[in-house]
């Protein structure tokens, strides 16, 4: 069985509504509290307090005079929050992410709801507190005879409503296939493939960049604290929604074409955050795709994200390269790899067989050979011999040499 989540919209009724905000409101505040109580104990007693203990700090804060609205909302979504900044904590001391932010009302919002906090009867969900059914857009029908066994209900900042279900399903594998694909991530063309194909960045940011600097430039005029400007920083989320919608509906449909088409897929292991820094190229990889945020921020990572699980999903053999691996300088048909290869050469030929190669299919070329010498026989595509002969080589250009006797 695998986790699949179905997100759809919905349009809340305005008592919905006020249950939903205040919900959010209310995790949102025990996010907070809890986040700035752990970070105050460190500071103060070098004490680290864990999730049993917020949880009990929730049950006092509910007692008190001036937080007694905690008690109106349902409080599995309260614990929810609790649990996910636990889980934040763990991936700040685990070194995969950073220290955890206070949350914004601003940013939108959403809550999680268990089993235990809602009912799904009749193909229609009913969330604690709440006596009606929420209006949902059934783009998609749930797998028959599955119940979801979470619901995530979230606020965006442009003003849309959704809600995501989290289901267990069993996915059927697809037929085994004879293709193998190697992928090179660019900036002038979002991917080349080893089969000689490029296909185009779609550069969606730059088609509403006019809208967007034009709705930015309202927002900036108008006072701050006033009705008007809550109304232009609606419109700046709503340019920025249709940018990540026009993103993320791209990358979908060019993921799940290439795991249907191909049996093993190979790409590179960039380090997207490193390589943004680039103050000439950031815009450009931030524009190739995105993650799911408002900002626009590099999307090869997304892109990389959804081939793997994807893969994962449906029996295809996804492999990862080493980030050093030197795809572009390295001659596909000889193996010989010139010592600089700047990014406005986009063809070379090769000074030792004089094979022409374009830039961008030779890479992807060279990154499906190595992937499948790394899936066949575990080899190492970045030997230490290779890096000892190369310093060897460095070294050596350094040095004077000494006259022959």
């Amino acid at each position: 069985m695998t986790q699949k989540a179905f997100k759809y919209r919905f349009y809340p009724t305005p008592e919905q509504e006020t249950l939903l905000r205040q919900t959010m409101g209310c995790t949102r505040l025990v996010y907070n509290r809890a986040l700035a109580a752990r970070t105050q104990a460190w500071y103060e007693d070098q004490k680290r307090v864990g999730y049993i203990e917020t949880s009990a700090m929730l049950t006092n804060w509910k007692k008190q005079d001036d937080l007694q609205f905690l008690n109106d909302v349902s409080s599995v979504p309260l614990q929810q929050g609790l649990r996910h900044l636990q889980t934040a904590f763990s991936n700040f001391f685990a070194g995969r992410a950073k220290y955890p932010n206070f949350k914004k009302k601003h940013n939108g919002g959403n809550a999680e709801f268990t089993s235990s906090a809602f009912k799904f009867r009749d193909g229609q969900i009913f969330l604690a507190k709440s006596p009606t059914a929420l209006d949902i857009r059934w783009s998609r029908q749930l797998p028959q005879g599955i119940e979801p066994s979470t619901i995530t209900v979230k606020l965006s900042p442009s003003g849309r409503w959704t809600v995501s279900m989290l289901v267990d399903v069993e996915i059927q594998k697809l037929p085994e296939s004879l293709t193998q694909v190697g992928i090179d991530l660019g900036i002038t063309s979002l991917v080349a493939l080893s089969t000689g194909e490029k296909i185009a960045n779609p550069k969606s940011f730059k088609a509403k960049k006019a809208k967007l600097s034009k709705a930015q430039k309202a927002l900036i005029r108008k006072q701050k604290g006033s009705n008007n400007r809550h109304k232009a920083r609606r419109k700046v989320a709503k340019v920025h929604a249709q940018i990540s919608d026009a993103r993320n509906d791209f990358l979908h449909k060019l993921t799940t074409r290439l795991v249907r088409e191909n049996q093993t897929i190979a790409v590179e292991d960039l380090a997207v955050k490193n390589m943004v820094k680039n103050k000439k190229l950031a815009l450009s990889i931030s524009d190739s795709v995105a993650l799911a945020s408002l900002r626009a921020s590099a999307s090869w990572g997304e892109l990389v994200r959804q081939l793997e699980y994807k893969c994962d999903w449906y029996g295809r053999t996804f492999i990862k390269i080493d980030r050093w691996f030197p795809s572009s300088k390295r001659c596909g048909h000889c193996g010989h790899i010139v010592d600089k290869l700047p990014l406005n050469i986009r063809e070379w030929d090769c000074p030792k067989c004089s094979t022409h190669h374009d830039r961008d299919i030779n890479a992807s070329k060279n990154i499906l050979a190595a992937g499948l010498a790394v899936s066949v026989c575990g080899a190492n595509i970045r030997p230490d011999s290779l890096k000892a002969e190369g310093q060897l080589q460095k070294t050596r250009k350094g040095k004077k040499q000494k006259p022959k006797s």
